[in-house]
């Protein structure tokens, strides 16, 4: 399953990154579509998150959004998780905006930091897979960095 998981991440990140780098006009074109996609690909990292721990994802909602329902759920008995709560939300909020005026001039910069924000909850929520612990404050990373801290410390200044 840890294999399943990590491939499921890198399609997320790939299309993220798509999102992230592409022109202008191909985001404009299907925006309403890409912002769906969004949430989307956030639900499933919170999908992937609770199937990781032996959790049927709810199919509920909160004020009207399942990812904020999973975040939910994934928090439970994890306050590291709070973290990224505020990340759910911005996701909603440029969500939104992109669904409620599809025409403006600065959706395909929406699309884009929408994208990053997703990024960042793959990455959080990938990072909590890997290393118990990560997150506990914020999208601290300092379990990872301790393991790199003798390779750091024997490099010539």
């Amino acid at each position: 399953m840890a294999n399943e998981l990590a491939v499921r991440f890198d399609d997320a990140a790939a299309r993220i990154d798509w999102m992230i780098e592409a022109p202008d006009q191909a985001l404009i074109a299907a925006a309403p579509g890409l912002a769906a996609e969004l949430l989307a690909i956030g639900e499933q990292i919170f999908e992937r998150w609770l199937l990781a721990h032996g959790t049927t994802p709810t199919a509920e909602s909160v004020e009207g959004f399942r990812i904020l329902a999973l975040h939910r759920q994934g928090a439970r008995g994890d306050p590291s998780f709070n973290a990224c709560r505020e990340s759910c939300r911005e996701l909603v909020y440029h969500h939104n905006l992109i669904r409620l005026d599809p025409t403006h001039s600065d959706v395909a910069r929406r699309l884009r930091l929408g994208a990053m924000v997703a990024r960042h909850l793959a990455l959080f929520i990938g990072g909590k897979l890997e290393v118990a612990g990560l997150g506990e404050f914020c999208c601290s990373s300092r379990p990872l960095r301790q393991r790199e801290a003798p390779l750091q410390a024997a490099d010539p200044v």
